[in-house]
């Protein structure tokens, strides 16, 4: 009596833990550390495509400064926008080696002495017309300023070039960005520096005196205010590389800071801002980057 007592028992164990493990089973239960059971787990979503890059935009806005403005490119101390690297009809720019209609799907917002704190509204221009391409090349200005102590913060800096690109988005999700470089305004010191007439223009016009002021001085403190001004460029190229890494519809050009401009290249007027030819060096390294099948690492 006692021995088939206890068979029941054993069975009725057995079949208690037989259901226990179901149950487990069933619901994905283990020790606490996720769903690593045999059970079914949830499906986990795919990530996101990336957009594909479109290397032949059918329209470009170009904003930015002096540069993109062709100053000092035709004539002394006077924009020429037909040099623009960007828009140009006097040098193979980059509208003209893009688009079937240059003139009628490219708009030049860039305005001579523009610092980073301007991008924003040139943004807001450039969005109406709903381009395909937007170019921004500034910053040059926010270094160029009366003495290190003017120079922009770095932190003001990345705030108005988030905010643009912010604006951007929010409007034009599929618009592409192309973010030049801000130039080496050290080495345009040291190229420029050898033709007098150059460096009478940057004192008489005041052009970039935190970098070209005193421009044959190199005493410790010119030095060092030198070194400042080449150090907060750097700073200011990091956050434009960074802000446009986390854009996947954008690309940073670090070339145009690294381009080694010559004599032939710097304007016959000022030694300081790109000639017609260094128009065309600015659109070839645009160009590359932009019809490029994948971004520079």
């Amino acid at each position: 009596m006692e021995g088939a007592t206890r068979r029941r028992r054993s069975t009725a164990v057995r079949a208690a833990v037989t259901v226990l493990a179901a149950a487990l089973l069933a619901t994905g239960c283990d020790d606490g550390g996720g769903a690593s059971g045999a059970g079914p787990t949830a499906a986990r979503p795919k990530p996101s495509p990336r957009p594909a890059w479109n290397p032949h935009p059918a329209s470009i806005a170009s904003l930015g400064d002096s540069i993109t403005r062709g100053f000092d490119a035709c004539s002394l101390l006077s924009d020429c926008p037909e040099a623009s690297w960007a828009t140009g009809t006097e040098v193979d720019s980059l509208a003209r080696r893009l688009l079937t209609q240059p003139a009628d799907n490219s708009w030049n917002y860039a305005r001579t002495g523009a610092r980073m704190a301007e991008l924003p509204a040139q943004m807001r221009s450039a969005i109406a017309h709903k381009p395909q391409l937007v170019t921004v090349l500034l910053g040059a200005n926010d270094a160029c300023r009366p003495s290190v102590a003017d120079m922009t913060p770095v932190d003001t800096f990345r705030k108005d070039f988030e905010s643009s690109i912010a604006d951007l988005r929010r409007s034009l999700p599929a618009s592409q960005v192309y973010v030049a470089g801000v130039p080496d305004l050290k080495r345009l010191w040291s190229e420029g520096r050898k033709n007098a007439l150059g460096k009478q223009v940057w004192k008489l016009a005041a052009i970039c005196p935190s970098m070209l002021g005193d421009a044959d001085a190199q005493d410790p403190e010119a030095d060092e205010r030198r070194a400042q001004v080449d150090k907060r460029v750097g700073e200011y190229n990091a956050v434009l590389k960074d802000v446009c890494a986390r854009d996947a519809l954008c690309r940073y050009d670090g070339a145009v800071h690294g381009y080694g401009f010559t004599g032939q290249e710097l304007s016959q007027w000022d030694w300081f801002h790109p000639s017609k030819q260094g128009q065309g060096e600015l659109a070839e390294m645009a160009y590359r980057t932009i019809t490029a099948r994948e971004p520079a690492a």
